[in-house]
């Protein structure tokens, strides 16, 4: 407690001359309860809500479930550790959920909870099939261990400690390799037996190969047909170790339980993923990109017969979209999906129309709108339930017709309590020229109690990916609500390489991480600091990852703009990073391949922030963690000895338990006060 007392002195300290009692605070941020969609049925939805103990340093997530109708509540769990993947089977009468790597059941009505599987190893991403006859065809992510460890390779050195690698990728964003594969296995599972399921089937038996894929690939990697028979799954067999680490090649399998015998679905050349069955199991969905090598290609939906699945075909996307984020089979003839579009994220329903070739597009029907990020959903029925998020606002459930675009109601109201004390900020869309005559939307966040008669300290804030927008998401983290809350305008431009203004935009920056991007991020700041209640003498600029590597990129050419200058995990010298990183297909891809070519990429001379150094006149905050393996610890460590040998003013903050975001709850107040300790330090409001 006293450890925790300290934190939110510390924290109180950073606040600048507001009413702490009305505006977001880090405690405040830390308070809120993570709302995330389980599962839902034409009568009820099942989420999680994640709470923190600032004491415990941990949070726990427990189940609740929610009528459509009545708006009623009712907990399901609540057991140490956290509940998850909910489900409904047995017509509502029943909740599956996992819990300590096992399937377990909950009676809504009673409260009663069993364990359905003890299965050796656990099981983790997991889905789900209810049969006819009541059982429960279960299909699970495992490992498999399919190499010697360093221990069994000498096992009479017990205590010697090392590993050997003869191969990329021997690491992976923040996890050294375990020696380990994910692999697709099965259960069948009878929810009435007394006696939990001990037994399962790895269908990927002596397949040296990951699926899903690692890092972030789980449940939606993979689906169960609605008959149990078949198992699609992602997983990038075609390709070498080697490959693993410089390829996206990925490709949809088709397993079938019966036969034993695994197919190939033929689709495109870059990432394949996200198979989905349909409800009558004819056809099977499947996001695709064309390129190999390149993560961030326009991502389309594609439809195979699932009778056809493993023969080679030329394959058309269903419908010219984007980024398709995530989709789901509402009927056997319509499909749900959600996209990005200006910088937002939205829901619509895709009516499809058999013809000689499959299913095709008939017509698409717009189901939400306005400045908001809905994500996850579940469409059911005449409804779609989804998370929704805008920049004042973490995720709360939101119901709404899936016929038309319609009212949508809230489901929940977990936080509402929280904000309702609070003065939120004003988010105001603007936009603004580029230099090569676009125009860029950009979101002004004003603090709350704003006055146009008074001058503002300002943030520049710079965006990661770099193929990733400014949505109306709500980080826990890099929250634009706190930010303004703390006394301070945000700035927060969509600048050229952020998806959802078009391929082309989206395209630009691959190869040109320091040209346009920075003169757009200048056009920003410069615009707004014609404002009269822009402090033009206390303007700040801060990002993390691509955003880390802008404000690098910005400390050389900035000619004075910026008084305050933080960058987390930012990329700093993009030879030394080129040579640490980890997936290489980014790398080559975004940065044009290796130094070594005879004609050297702008991205290791021009583009590259160690040339700069010797421009840098703005104080320095540089913070990073030491399991970041995508943006590895020296990049950190080199920008932050180049500004004290500099003589330019200069922190390093330190995670050495962290990788490339900051997850622990008092590390994350640690943070917090450390970046507006920064701020307050070196502008003045």
């Amino acid at each position: 407690m006293k450890l925790l007392s300290l934190f939110l002195c510390l924290i109180g300290l950073t606040s600048l001359s507001l009413n702490a009692q009305d505006v977001m605070t880090p405690e405040t941020l830390w308070n809120l309860g993570r709302v995330s969609l389980d599962d839902a049925n034409e009568h009820a939805v099942i989420y999680g809500v994640t709470n923190y103990d600032l004491d415990e340093n941990k949070g726990n997530r427990n189940l609740y479930m929610v009528n459509k109708a009545s708006g009623e509540v009712t907990q399901l769990t609540d057991l140490d550790g956290g509940e998850y993947q909910a489900f409904f089977f047995r017509g509502g009468q029943s909740v599956g959920f996992f819990y300590q790597d096992q399937l377990h059941s909950v009676d809504p009505r009673t409260g009663e909870i069993k364990a359905l599987t003890a299965i050796e190893g656990g099981v983790s991403d997991a889905k789900c099939v209810e049969l006819k006859e009541g059982r429960l065809v279960m299909a699970f992510v495992t490992s498999v261990s399919m190499e010697k460890t360093p221990l069994e390779r000498r096992p009479h050195l017990p205590m010697a400690n090392y590993a050997v690698y003869d191969e990329l990728m021997y690491r992976h964003w923040n996890q050294w390799t375990d020696y380990q594969f994910n692999h697709i296995a099965v259960a069948v599972i009878d929810p009435l037996s007394d006696q939990p399921v001990t037994e399962m089937v790895d269908i990927m038996a002596g397949e040296a190969v990951h699926a899903p894929m690692p890092p972030f690939g789980g449940s939606e990697s993979f689906d169960i047909s609605p008959d149990g028979r078949f198992i699609a799954y992602a997983s990038k067999k075609s390709v070498s170790k080697l490959d693993f680490a410089t390829s996206t090649d990925s490709k949809i399998y088709l397993h079938d339980r019966t036969s034993h015998v695994t197919a190939t679905v033929h689709g495109l050349d870059g990432y394949d993923n996200n198979p989905q069955f349909s409800p009558d199991g004819q056809w099977l969905a499947f996001t695709a990109m064309a390129e190999d090598g390149y993560e961030s290609d326009i991502n389309q939906l594609y439809i195979v017969a699932s009778d056809d699945a493993g023969k080679v075909q030329t394959l058309d996307p269903v419908m010219e979209t984007e980024y398709v984020s995530e989709f789901q089979w509402l009927s056997n003839s319509s499909i749900v999906y959600r996209d990005q579009h200006e910088a937002t994220q939205h829901i619509h329903r895709l009516d499809l129309l058999k013809g000689k070739r499959g299913l095709s597009k008939r017509h698409i029907v717009d189901l939400t709108s306005g400045d908001y990020n809905y994500g996850h959903f579940i469409a059911k029925g005449k409804h779609v339930v989804a998370q929704r998020q805008d920049m004042n606002h973490a995720n709360e459930l939101y119901l709404f017709s899936s016929k038309k675009a319609s009212d949508v109601q809230a489901l929940t109201h977990v936080n509402d309590s929280i904000y309702d004390a609070l003065d939120l900020c004003k988010v105001e869309k603007r936009w603004i020229p580029t230099s090569d005559g676009g125009s860029m939307l950009t979101w002004v966040i004003y603090p709350p109690h704003f006055d146009a008669s008074k001058t503002y300290p300002t943030l520049l804030y710079c965006q990661g990916g770099p193929q990733s927008p400014v949505s109306q998401f709500y980080s826990f983290r890099w929250n634009f609500q706190l930010m303004a809350s703390q006394g301070y305008i945000v700035v927060a431009p969509n600048r050229h390489g952020v998806p959802s203004f078009g391929k082309a935009w989206n395209e630009q920056i691959s190869g040109d991480w320091g040209g346009q991007a920075m003169e757009d991020y200048l056009a920003a700041i410069d615009t707004l600091a014609k404002e009269p209640y822009v402090d033009k003498a206390n303007l700040g600029a801060v990002g993390a990852s691509y955003g880390g590597y802008s404000v690098y990129m910005l400390a050389g050419i900035h000619e004075n703009r910026f008084a305050a200058l933080i960058s987390h995990c930012g990329l700093f010298d993009m030879k030394s990073w080129y040579l640490s990183t980890e997936e290489m297909f980014f790398a080559n891809k975004d940065l044009g391949g290796p130094f070594w070519q005879d004609n050297e990429p702008p991205s290791y001379s021009k583009h590259n922030p160690i040339n700069y150094v010797q421009h840098w006149t703005s104080p320095l905050l540089v913070i990073h963690g030491a399991n970041d393996f995508r943006v590895p610890v020296n990049q950190g460590m080199e920008a932050f000895q180049a500004a004290q040998l500099r003589g330019i003013p200069s922190r390093f903050l330190y995670f050495p338990e962290e990788g490339h975001w900051v997850q622990s709850p008092q590390n994350g107040l640690v943070w917090h006060d450390e970046f507006f300790g920064w701020l307050k330090k070196w502008l003045k409001d």
